[in-house]
């Protein structure tokens, strides 16, 4: 080996490890929709039959849907768009709203609009275990139509299961995610070259013109057709939203090297069987295999749905993690997985929240099919918000020409607008599911904020300057226990509310004392040496400023160890942790929120978990003191 490759063996055995790495997290839910896509291409909702120029239009629509929505908006564009090699939709906003210069208002329009692509986002959460599942199990009715009672019961039985191990983590099973989404993506691509072989002609659908002339053979019912096109390109979001954990590179390699030449033969290689034999319609995905491969194939395409569903679930413990830090929701107990790996993380309320949702979801729609109908809304309401707030980094942050932010992002809202009104039209038929769960946790979302930000506003007017605290603090009159006294506060430069209860009703002021505030910048991750900010402020009194990032797990007796050199003495046997625990109520006069946003408050403040737990203080050292505020 020459000196040159051997200096840059490792760089790319990293790549493709990493590039294998993100098959198994990445592409699960788009690497599943061969599953049920082309069947609802020509479902009774569209009215679309399998003829030969419709099989070409069908196909050369979803040949150009994963080209220009996936290939060309977010791996070419959009992936450009990272908050300090972070990704998804909340790491989108605080990049766009950190931008100097920015108006208020336009920031808070910022805000509305990236809580708005994290609901939509839940909403996805929810549907895609659903719908991967079932359509996977529905396979075994291929065989014999003897399986269909049992189908629902299955598919709950793995999710359920699914659910349940969630506490234990995916580190010992993690591994063989990638290699396992190899295995799919290689039997996809055979199964559609097998057929392909017998149809070639199959292949002119790579040419636009088919779309085109559909388009123009079927005028309004192309809107519903597209509404089942849709479905090719669900989790093409996930690209985006998991670029932090792989990087730019290895994303793009495994989608122009893999997955987009294996989506696009099992698409064509179903097309050909359907302009072979029109009765395969009835699941043309499994019909692709010849008989004795059914079996194995309902099971690879089983382990396959669930790895794609662990993706989402992963993604909506992250996704909690990043709003309870930005301050955008309560906050959640969150449990580590792994001691090694970052980022494997539990969250209980979640996980249970999710796990109902989805087993109420298959309960109620009971097929792939039904569920086809409810999917699509959230996925390109998700796709219009990143749109959006691409567009506003590239004005402002990139600077772009207008002659280029103009046929670039008009081509994508284009897109984006045409693909969300197409998924309008299923609202009857279930597409009003994901939309209501996005309009509840966007008011959650909204009200919390709003609510905390009044809350505080009321707290500081009634608080004391710190300076003027210490100034008075007489010796004689207040007993100095040793050790340490760590309070949490909300505000830099005031004296924290348990405080002022400790000294009025115990007269106590520990020998050192920390006043600690947690700030999160508008950025994933904060350097080691940003961290904290120390104000020494006399009589053994000192200021701390902490920071942490959104994707961050704080953890407060950690990071104040680390400053014993710099006058901060921290004992962990003679510590304390005082900790604010507010006990809300709703006011009758001059009330902080209006009445309907009172109640979502208060129910929101009974499921956060408590400061202690959330910044990891040890339970036998952490005090709380409350007052009763009324909102």
């Amino acid at each position: 080996m020459s000196a040159e490759a051997t200096i840059h063996a490792p760089g790319r055995n990293r790549l493709a490890a990493l590039t294998l790495s993100a098959l198994g997290v990445v592409f699960g839910d788009i690497g599943t929709s061969p599953l049920y896509t082309v069947k609802e291409c020509f479902s009774e909702f569209t009215g679309v039959k399998p003829t030969h120029d419709n099989v070409l239009g069908m196909l050369s629509m979803i040949t150009w849907a994963l080209i220009l929505v996936v290939t060309v908006k977010y791996v070419l564009v959009v992936m450009r768009a990272d908050n300090r090699g972070e990704g998804g939709v909340l790491a989108l906003m605080a990049r766009v709203s950190r931008q100097a210069g920015l108006p208020e208002n336009r920031r808070r329009l910022y805000l509305m609009i990236g809580v708005a692509g994290a609901a939509l986002f839940y909403g996805d959460c929810l549907l895609t275990p659903a719908i991967s599942v079932l359509s996977a199990i529905e396979g075994l009715n291929v065989a014999t139509p003897a399986f269909q009672p049992v189908v629902v019961p299955i598919a709950l039985g793995v999710l359920i299961a699914l659910f349940s191990v969630q506490h234990y983590g995916t580190g010992g099973v993690g591994r063989w995610f990638g290699p396992i989404m190899l295995l799919w993506f290689i039997v996809l691509f055979a199964l559609g070259l097998r057929h392909i072989v017998e149809v070639p002609q199959v292949l002119q659908a790579l040419l636009p013109l088919h779309a085109w002339h559909f388009g123009m053979r079927h005028g309004v019912v192309t809107l519903l057709a597209l509404g089942a096109v849709t479905l090719a390109v669900t989790g093409a979001e996930a690209l985006y939203a998991d670029m932090g954990h792989f990087g730019r590179e290895p994303i793009r390699r495994a989608w122009l090297w893999l997955v987009l030449p294996s989506l696009l033969a099992n698409y064509y290689g179903q097309g050909a069987l359907l302009l072979l034999d029109g009765t395969a319609l009835e699941n043309p995905f499994f019909r692709l295999a010849p008989g004795w491969a059914l079996y194995p194939l309902v099971g690879l395409a089983t382990i396959a749905t669930v790895i794609a569903s662990q993706a989402t679930i992963s993604g909506a413990f992250s996704m909690a993690q990043q709003a309870a830090l930005l301050g955008l929701s309560p906050r959640v107990r969150i449990l580590h997985t792994s001691a090694s790996e970052f980022g494997q993380i539990y969250v209980p309320a979640i996980n249970w929240l999710q796990l109902a949702g989805v087993v109420a979801l298959v309960l109620f729609f009971r097929s792939s099919s039904n569920l086809a109908a409810a999917y699509g809304i959230a996925v390109t309401g998700t796709m219009l918000v990143t749109t959006v707030l691409v567009l506003a980094l590239a004005v402002r942050g990139w600077q772009w020409p207008w002659h280029l932010v103009f046929p670039v992002f008009s081509l994508f809202m284009l897109i984006d607008v045409t693909l969300f009104s197409a998924n309008m039209l299923k609202f009857i038929d279930g597409g009003w599911v994901p939309l209501a769960i996005a309009v509840v946790i966007f008011a959650a979302m909204m009200t919390w904020t709003k609510g905390r930000s009044a809350v505080a506003a009321r707290e500081l007017a009634e608080t004391l300057p710190i300076e003027t605290l210490i100034g008075g603090i007489s010796p004689g009159r207040v007993h100095r226990p040793q050790g340490t006294a760590v309070y949490l506060t909300a505000v830099s430069g005031v004296a924290p509310s348990c405080l002022l209860h400790n000294l009025k009703h115990n007269e106590v002021l520990h020998e050192h004392v920390v006043l600690l505030t947690i700030e999160v910048p508008d950025e994933p991750y904060v350097a080691s040496d940003q961290r904290a900010t120390i104000t020494h402020l006399g009589k053994g009194v000192h200021r701390v400023i902490m920071r942490y990032g959104f994707m961050e797990q704080p953890d407060v007796p950690r990071d104040l160890m680390q400053l014993a050199d710099k006058g901060i003495p921290i004992d962990p046997m003679r510590t304390s942790y005082f900790v604010g625990r507010n006990n809300f109520v709703g006011a009758r006069q001059q009330a902080l929120l209006p009445r309907w946003q009172q109640k979502i408050f208060l129910l929101l403040t009974r499921f956060a978990a408590s400061a202690g737990d959330f910044f990891q203080l040890p339970a036998n050292r952490v005090v709380e003191l409350g007052s009763r505020i009324e909102i």
